[in-house]
């Protein structure tokens, strides 16, 4: 299928204005939908297109006359046009499984059906026919012909409902990738905050958990919404506030217009963590803010993702901590978001934040560049802008931006240059080293005899937080510096240990003396600063991930000090990343069983003394080879430390204990009866292609050959084909999977991430990363490739 370039994008804006959509879609029948759309808009030109994928039964009218109108299954070419146009395109499109289109999932607890409209960058055309690029911003009215007994959601209220015909008002301008449509039985909770109809829905399996929940949902909205009302002088911009929990959406929550929509693993069964609880409201507080970045002011084209993504992750840091009250926010973005991006800025995929529009020539160039550096580095860029310039003038600056380019688009330029205007210092140049440029620097503290020295190897200015502790890590003393071109010294804190970003202010690579990163090895988990604790943890698996640390060294830190930590992000993460990214990439795969029993062993101890029982059994769990402990826990229904299994933590230990050999299929099965969920189904597909026996692993490789296998199916099982302690039984699948890749990724961009991201976790030896040499060297789809390259930069 053709993939929109830049220059028909900017061809297309040029030629058409005033552009509206009437959308009908009828949901009655489940092997396809019905999707009928009026099309009206201005042309200064006779011939355009629209986009419409893979349409059965297309019948296209101009201005009132039927027309056989070329399509390809992509586009359909429109010619002849007048300056005001009229196109009505009907079409029966299919439903699909991988979360890119109309998505239908019927739930195994109760045989209740839900289809929902995922779209986003070039997935639009698989719902109705379109202009489908955001810088064609529209009012979109909608009809839906569905069963009578479901609930209907979309961008706008619903202002009529008849017969299982549901109407709703036409939105404001809007970009055409977030249009949403939400059908089903949905269980719903509904109020009122600031005169705006507002509801948080699930499915009617989750009622319990979504009314056990809600309180603090309709709070963390309420106080976010409060907030951004502060912050922002646009008012919220859209007639209603709909969120809603979903199944088999590809991305953590996608920012639609009036109708947020979350996957739905974020409404958990069992307990809520503290981390869980932590990281939903940061997600809340990051959606929220896209009505305003992203959805009042969308991006010109895709070289611009920072506007949305960057600003609403800094965003839904910044508001889940100081409106909604969850503490401790930053200590996770440190641990689990920076390291990301960090080794993302060091792939030959890196790129700006901000690269130049002729750096994305395609959408589907552009869809690889929702990563780690357009969120992560991204908002951490704009921390530190923030740090530099001042809070009261760069809010100013975005004031100014989002009244000028209401219901618009707008670029980089544009929000520099209002930030320039608001504030004496030189934003412009500021971007230039940050935004345009990509890579990070790197802090080091060196020392002049006992005087600590910071010094910046790189380009880019620096305001960072640096503390001095005594050799027990205990906190002395603290100043702002701004780190240039010339070192700073420290002469005060002679024969101090130094820790230079020690709140996380800047993205860059941080580097201590010997002096300064002994007292860390020694004492890490004295330090009393979580936030401190988090950047310190944080340049320890940077420095692994980079090969200046030995992997030796990093698991005696994790020995040492994972046991006496206090932080439920640090708790949760550091085991986490000990068993996947650092595994993975830096131990060889002889070494997988005794590092799952050094995490054990320190989680062990975490239990023992006391400290967070929920977060360290379920890193126990996730590292134990203590076969008959977890049996016992499956038995009683408890572990050892009285922590109760809830479905989260019981399908853990399943899991684990599958793949020790210790559960066979029978046992699996019962299991997934017993709980009776689709989170039981996925919980029962990851445990039994984690057994590990050539039969199961066959069996797990054809259900993945399955032609409608669901985006996550696909995920559990490739999380339980081929773990890193089975590195010699999988290795067979590696050249299967490389073959099947391409095959996979045709699905679209999306199931793209999500092949991508099943790659196998076992460390890969010479021969192993030859292969996936090899496949890189043949044609792939332009994300497959993307994610495979990656891949081999991280391991290879």
């Amino acid at each position: 299928m053709p993939s929109l370039t830049l220059a028909e994008a900017r061809a297309r804006a040029a030629q058409l204005s005033d552009v509206s959509y009437d959308v009908e879609i009828d949901l009655t029948d489940q092997q396809s939908f019905g999707s009928r759309v009026t099309v009206r808009f201005a042309s200064s030109g006779p011939d355009t297109f629209l986009e419409l994928h893979r349409g059965q039964d297309v019948r296209v009218t101009v201005n009132g006359a039927a027309t056989e109108a070329a399509y390809d299954d992509a586009r359909i070419a429109l010619t002849g046009l007048a300056d005001h146009n009229e196109v009505v395109v009907e079409a029966r499109l299919p439903y699909v499984t991988d979360g890119d289109g109309m998505h239908t999932f019927t739930d195994p607890a109760d045989g209740e059906r839900y289809v929902s409209a995922y779209v986003g960058i070039d997935i639009t055309q698989r719902v109705f026919a379109c202009f489908d690029q955001v810088d064609l911003k529209a009012p979109v009215a909608l009809r839906v012909v569905a069963d009578p007994g479901w609930t209907v959601l979309s961008n706008a209220p619903s202002v009529a409902m008849r017969a299982g015909t549901w109407e709703f008002a036409p939105t404001p301008p809007i970009p055409i990738d977030l249009f949403v449509l939400c059908a089903g039985p949905w269980h719903s909770r509904t109020f009122e905050h600031a005169g705006l109809p507002m509801g948080w829905h699930a499915r009617a399996s989750l009622k319990d958990e979504l009314d056990r929940d809600f309180d603090g949902l309709r709070r963390i909205t309420e106080q976010c919404f409060d907030h951004y009302g502060e912050l922002f002088d646009e008012p919220f911009p859209f007639d209603s506030y709909d969120q809603v929990f979903v199944p088999g959406l590809n991305w953590g929550a996608m920012e639609n217009p009036g109708c947020v929509t979350y996957r739905d693993e974020l409404l958990p069964r069992g307990r809520v963590t503290d981390v869980q609880r932590r990281q939903r409201a940061m997600v809340i507080a990051h959606e929220m803010s896209h009505m305003w970045f992203g959805d009042l002011v969308t991006l010109t084209w895709w070289e611009d993702i920072w506007l949305n993504e960057s600003f609403a992750e800094y965003m839904g840091f910044r508001v889940s901590e100081a409106a909604a009250g969850f503490e401790g926010t930053w200590v996770g973005f440190e641990v689990t978001h920076k390291p990301r991006a960090m080794v993302a800025d060091r792939r030959r995929s890196t790129h700006p934040v901000a690269p130049l529009p002729e750096d994305v020539p395609d959408v589907d160039t552009a869809s690889t560049n929702f990563d780690a550096i357009s969120y992560v580095k991204g908002a951490s860029a704009l921390r530190q802008l923030v740090t530099w310039m001042g809070d009261e003038d760069f809010l100013a600056g975005v004031n100014s931006h989002l009244t000028r380019h209401r219901f618009g688009n707008a670029t980089l330029a544009d929000l520099v240059g209002a930030l320039d205007d608001a504030s004496p210092r030189d934003v412009r140049g500021w971007a230039e080293v940050w935004l345009r440029q990509s890579g990070h620097d790197t802090v080091r503290v060196e020392r002049d005899g006992e005087v600590p020295v910071l010094v910046r190897d790189g380009r880019r200015p620096h305001r960072l937080l640096v503390t001095a502790y005594d050799e027990g890590l205990a906190e002395c003393e603290s100043r702002w510096v701004d780190l240039d071109d010339e070192p700073v010294r420290l002469d005060r804190w002679a024969g101090r240990v130094v820790v230079p970003n020690a709140h996380g202010e800047t993205f860059a690579r941080v580097v201590l003396d010997e002096q300064s990163w002994a007292a860390v090895e020694d004492g890490l988990g004295s330090l009393e600063d979580d936030l401190a604790r988090s950047v310190l943890w944080c340049t320890a698996l940077d420095a692994v991930y980079t090969r200046d640390l030995p992997v030796e060294r990093y698991l005696t830190l994790v020995d040492r000090h994972l046991p006496t930590e206090r932080s439920s992000s640090l708790v949760t993460t550091i085991p986490e990343a000990t068993l996947g990214p650092v595994l993975s990439r830096r131990a060889p795969a002889a070494q997988a069983e005794s590092v799952h029993e050094r995490v054990s062993a320190a989680c062990r101890a975490g239990l023992d003394a006391g400290a967070d029982p929920e977060g360290f059994t379920r890193g126990l769990a996730r590292a134990s080879r203590a076969v008959a402990e977890l049996g016992r826990w499956l038995t009683d229904g408890r572990t050892d430390h009285d922590v109760e299994l809830d479905p989260q933590l019981r399908w853990q230990v399943v899991r684990r204990l599958a793949l020790l050999g210790a559960l066979d299929a029978g046992a699996i099965e019962d299991e997934r009866r017993r709980d009776g969920t689709a989170d039981g189904d996925l919980g029962a597909a990851a445990a039994s292609a984690a057994r590990p026996t050539a039969e199961a692993k066959e069996e797990a490789w054809a259900s993945l050959l399955a032609e409608d296998v669901s985006n996550r199916r696909f995920t559990a099982i490739t999380s339980g084909l081929w773990p890193a302690e089975q590195a010699e039984l999988a290795a067979a699948y590696l050249p299967r999977y490389l073959e099947a890749g391409p095959r996979w990724a045709a699905r679209g961009p999306a199931f793209s991430q999500v092949v991508g991201a099943g790659f196998p976790a076992f460390h890969l030896d010479e021969a192993q990363l030859g292969l996936l040499r090899g496949a890189l060297a043949g044609e792939l789809p332009t994300v497959l490739r993307r994610q495979w390259q990656d891949v081999l930069d991280d391991r290879g």
